[in-house]
């Protein structure tokens, strides 16, 4: 992965989106996604879809509190919230979600997701699979490839790569914090077997996981004898460690990084327009958050990253700033103080993914790029003492929109207070063999060879749901 660092700002917000403006002046060429769905509209031809957005709710979202209420379950299963009414008949949701029940036709709701583990790792949400090696925090589970498994993101980048020169296919926005890591655990870009050509771009995060051009910022980008000093750098340091193949793709694609604005103007929210910053909430004031920050700016992001030209762009929503609960902090873990704490993020969620959505749709989007929202594991049925609910890994909620798949319906149901499906089991892996079928891949025949030279499927024996794709 690779970070060029900025100069600090006056806030001291460390690179600045207006910073990465100054990255060269030599844009290459390429198609925006606009630009390619015209050229394929006048040629009669289109694919099914073109690119995937992600988003990582971390620390194990309320399955109950938010996509499947039981308002006629006892209090302490059925929690302070009601169900309200969507736009499509018979659905219901938190009524703290209004815009997304005002835009339910636009979405289809799982909610008998299984596989799960009880641990706070995103690896399932960003690879498919449960299986990994030891990472901080969390143990071993075993039956993972040499090199561990590749995320979404780097097998599209492997299987399809770049769509646009000097935007790299796979793009992550997750905030700068050491306990978003701790929560997370699995980078979201993370390129596995695949190498790491394929690792997905961080946009914001600086530490091991990323390719830092040592001496190099971007007022010395001009300096090509640096650059190339950086790189060779690199490369002795990759031979040093014994990482995979891949350099010399990932050399090509960090100079087109380097050399291509286009990148830096998707990352750089002053260019939006005064009424699209409006729509996700950025020209209000919020005084009820710590220092008034929210991460609302990370759904517009990545509309922009993705309408610029990457195939996946992940990010991870929470109230600010992203930590750990035990720290007074905000992510989805709510062990105590559950609805309090609903009552302040869901608002927040509700305007990011509602505005996401319809930003989408209203661009001409939405039927090409694909949303994934979800985190690792639902939460239980039972009210703990303390006001909130533990680690619940049998049953959790998803949501997924647009990228030409049926939306306005739910898949599967849970048992009368939310502890397990009662209907339709749907596992992550069928989520993904869904995702992947809608970007032309077929899962049933992919298949590529881990650092032992043994084939690997990308989803095993599971298939894409019929329901979302008939």
């Amino acid at each position: 992965m690779l970070t060029i660092p900025g100069p600090q700002s006056r806030d001291d917000d460390g690179m600045s989106r207006r910073s990465w403006l100054r990255i060269g002046g030599l844009a290459l060429g390429g198609l925006a996604l606009p630009d390619i769905l015209r050229a394929e509209a006048k040629s009669g031809q289109r694919n099914p879809a073109k690119g995937i957005i992600m988003v990582l709710l971390p620390g194990g979202p309320t399955h109950l509190d938010t996509f499947d209420l039981k308002p006629d379950a006892p209090v302490e299963i059925r929690g302070d919230f009601r169900p309200m009414a969507t736009n499509v008949p018979g659905i219901a949701i938190c009524e703290l979600m209004p815009r997304l029940a005002r835009r339910a036709d636009k979405l289809a709701i799982i909610r008998s997701l299984v596989g799960f583990r009880d641990d706070h790792n995103t690896h399932w949400c960003s690879t498919g699979w449960e299986s990994h090696p030891p990472m901080d925090s969390s143990p071993i589970v075993p039956g993972y490839p040499q090199g561990d498994w590749p995320s979404l993101g780097s097998v599209l980048s492997r299987k399809l790569g770049a769509r646009v020169p000097g935007v790299p296919p796979c793009v992550d926005l997750t905030p700068v914090d050491a306990d978003a890591r701790f929560i997370l655990r699995t980078p979201p870009g993370q390129p596995g077997y695949l190498g790491v050509a394929h690792a997905g771009f961080e946009v914001q995060a600086v530490d091991r996981r990323n390719i830092l051009l040592n001496g190099v910022d971007l007022r010395r980008l001009a300096d090509r004898r640096a650059l190339l000093a950086s790189f060779d750098g690199f490369r002795r340091q990759v031979d040093a460690r014994g990482v995979p193949d891949g350099i010399d793709l990932f050399q090509q694609q960090a100079f087109e990084v380097l050399t291509s604005a286009r990148l830096a103007r998707a990352l750089d929210l002053s260019r939006e327009d005064r009424r699209s910053r409006s729509r996700y909430g950025l020209d209000r004031a919020y005084p009820n958050e710590r220092e008034g920050k929210t991460y609302l700016d990370q759904f517009l992001l990545a509309r922009r990253v993705i309408e610029a030209g990457a195939r996946c762009v992940t990010l991870a929503f929470c109230r600010w700033p992203f930590g750990r609960m035990l720290r007074g902090d905000y992510n989805w873990d709510w062990h105590k103080d559950l609805f309090p704490l609903a009552r302040k993020t869901l608002p927040l969620f509700d305007l990011g993914l509602s505005a996401l959505i319809q930003d989408l749709d209203e661009r001409g989007l939405l039927n090409d790029i694909a949303v994934v929202v979800w985190g690792e594991f639902g939460r239980t049925p039972r009210i703990n003492k303390n006001g909130g609910r533990d680690h619940w890994p049998k049953v959790a909620s998803a949501l997924v929109a647009g990228g030409g798949l049926r939306c306005g319906q739910v898949l599967g149901s849970t048992t009368r207070w939310g502890e397990e499906p009662r209907t339709r089991p749907v596992h992550f892996r069928d989520v993904f063999a869904t995702l992947y079928q809608r970007l032309g891949i077929d899962v049933a025949t992919t298949q590529f060879t881990d650092l032992t030279g043994r084939p690997q499927y990308l989803v095993g024996n599971h298939r894409p749901l019929p329901e979302l794709i008939g």
